[in-house]
């Protein structure tokens, strides 16, 4: 049956624009997969070997040559876009080297697969590294928090003065958010942790049909159980830049509220001059700079993320997806890391104004739910005729320049007549129970509350929780940089051996 296809390997070299394009674009991100894909080969020879497959003397050529590309720092190695993909371009190197020989490091494998693995011990050893950079932030703001828990403020919402709190209380808040976050990011180790290794293209090979040896050298958790999915499976990686991206969400959120409450018109906080830039025009200014970098990265991260879903959308089996993940999500990471070191230094160095936010709680009407709440209790009214009349009277207070702490029962009265017809009877009462911003949060002691009580609890707790979390992360670590230094060990001890009987 004649066809007019042109079937079989690519003749001559790449096209210009390929090379520009898409080799170069891999390339670029050989820095991220460069000791991955040394010690994915060194496996690879090794389970080979262990069955026999390769020749000794190709064995030790293969191994101790993989030990050279080891030591060569990813910019001083050969990686060359017109020899195609990073993968490409270290086979032109072992074939300059050894010959045929290099071709052993195929076999029963295809190139994706020492990719994929390469990404893989890449990732888990970042995320890893994240949780502990995670619960660095944690401790700082914890720290931060045990000075301030006496520092009273008016917290808000939508930049409104809401209820009487604490410094501390609103600092924690975010802790909460990052501890979720960490934990998050240690179930999704547990995806990266596993193993491709074996699975081949779809269907695995029949040259290794135990695929638990490559998994137990480079220290990985297990295998992939399906093969196909080993290969092409992406919705962990999906998983993993949302969390990051969660994680800096939630930094970007404090950094916010951080640049609003550093400006002159507030003076809440003030930021360590090394987390400000200078204007170079207008002398008076000192900007902060840190916290437009956190916001910014905030962004990014959701940009990556987003475009990192709209790729995978492809058929499966399809390298698109891969491609670009292997330096997306590197380079998210990365990122996310360096947001999180900043973050922490932010919080760790921040000048907190406690006079000027005592001031502003003393000024507004922050109290005026606990006022309402007083009007239930002691008035045996319901909440929202207690809504209503506390709303008249803090609109006549405002308009009068009468402090909320200065609100009488007189004024009540006042209001309750003109929305009930009657007065409740407060002419004269000692409302301070329910109007001095300290007793409203001395009153705060249940759980979760912004009484001192109840955050040293919740102070306490977040320090043990991050400990653990940190724990956790520098265990993984550990192993990984175990299970790495062993593989080197076995073989450097095995090229000697093989040295020792030539």
């Amino acid at each position: 049956m004649s066809t007019s296809r042109d079937e079989g390997p690519p003749v001559g070299g790449p096209a210009p624009e390929l090379v520009a394009s898409g080799f170069a674009l891999e390339n670029a991100d050989a820095p991220f997969l460069h000791r991955g894909l040394n010690l994915a080969d060194m496996a690879h020879v090794l389970d080979l070997s262990r069955r026999g497959l390769v020749p000794p003397e190709a064995r030790r050529a293969l191994l101790e040559l993989l030990l050279v590309a080891q030591a060569t720092p990813a910019q001083d190695f050969p990686y060359d876009p017109e020899l195609g993909e990073p993968y490409n371009s270290r086979e032109a190197w072992f074939v300059a080297q050894l010959g045929d020989v290099a071709g052993w490091l195929h076999a029963g494998r295809p190139r994706r697969e020492a990719v994929r693995i390469a990404l893989r011990l890449h990732v888990r050893h970042q995320i890893a590294e994240l949780v502990t950079e995670a619960a660095r932030f944690g401790r700082d703001a914890v720290a931060r928090a045990e000075e301030h828990a006496e520092t009273v403020m008016p917290d808000q919402t939508y930049l409104q003065h809401a209820q009487p709190s604490t410094f501390a209380h609103y600092l924690l808040s975010f802790v909460y958010s990052t501890v979720r976050d960490g934990h998050r990011l240690l179930a999704e180790l547990d995806w990266v942790d596993t193993s491709p290794g074996g699975a081949g293209c779809v269907n695995g090979t029949r040259l290794l049909e135990d695929r638990a040896f490559v998994a137990e050298a480079l220290g990985f958790d297990g295998v992939i159980e399906h093969t196909r999915d080993a290969m092409w499976q992406v919705d962990g990686l999906i998983s993993v830049l949302a969390v990051a991206s969660s994680l800096v969400s939630n930094l970007s959120k404090l950094a916010e509220d951080l640049e609003i409450w550093s400006s002159s018109e507030f003076d809440y906080v003030d930021l360590d001059h090394g987390f400000t830039r200078a204007s170079v025009l207008m002398p008076q200014k000192r900007n902060p700079y840190s916290l437009s970098i956190i916001r910014g990265a905030s962004g990014v991260l959701i940009g990556r993320l987003s475009g990192f879903l709209a790729v995978s959308k492809s058929p499966s089996a399809r390298s698109d997806n891969l491609i670009y993940a292997y330096g997306e999500v590197p380079r998210a990471l990365d990122l996310t890391l360096r947001i999180t070191r900043l973050a922490s230094g932010v919080v760790r160095t921040l000048r907190v104004n406690a006079d000027r936010l005592a001031e502003e709680v003393r000024g507004g009407y922050s109290q005026a739910t606990d006022l309402a709440e007083h009007l239930v209790q002691t008035c045996d009214v319901d909440y929202r005729t207690a809504y209503l009349v506390v709303g008249r009277a803090v609109r006549t207070a405002s308009r009068a320049g009468v402090p909320g702490v200065e609100i009488t029962g007189e004024m009540l009265d006042r209001a309750a007549v003109e929305h009930t017809g009657h007065a409740l009877g407060l002419a004269g009462t000692d409302l301070t129970d329910a109007l001095d911003p300290w007793r409203i949060v001395l009153s705060r002691d249940a759980q979760g509350g912004a009484a001192p009580a109840a955050v040293a609890r919740m102070t306490a707790d977040l320090t043990a929780r991050l400990d653990d979390l940190d724990a956790r992360a520098r265990a993984r670590l550990a192993a990984f940089d175990g299970a790495e230094a062993a593989l080197l060990e076995t073989v450097r001890h095995a090229t000697r051996q093989m040295e020792e009987t030539r």
